[in-house]
């Protein structure tokens, strides 16, 4: 019995700390939101991934990384209606 408490106290304190890991509300959406962020998030992070993504679209740096930059405001679009039961 303690083993589990122990376990999902982990896990609680894991889900407060890191947003990313999400709890037992998260939706679909907001996992997806911050699955597109991190991934923007990287890709800022990695110069040379920055780079090859300006050579590939024919821009600078900088113009790659203001576009992430802009991305990560509503990575997946506006947020689903929600339904009033």
């Amino acid at each position: 019995m303690s083993d589990r408490y122990n376990i999902h106290s982990q896990l609680e304190h894991l889900q407060s700390k890191y947003i990313g890991t999400g709890h037992a509300d998260t939706t679909r959406f907001e996992w997806l939101v911050n699955q597109h962020r991190d991934s923007y998030a990287s890709f800022m992070g990695h110069f040379d991934l920055l780079s090859l993504f300006a050579i590939a679209e024919g821009e600078s740096r900088a113009r790659v990384r203001f576009n992430l930059m802009e991305k990560m405001l509503q990575p997946c679009g506006p947020p689903p209606k929600k339904l009033d039961d």
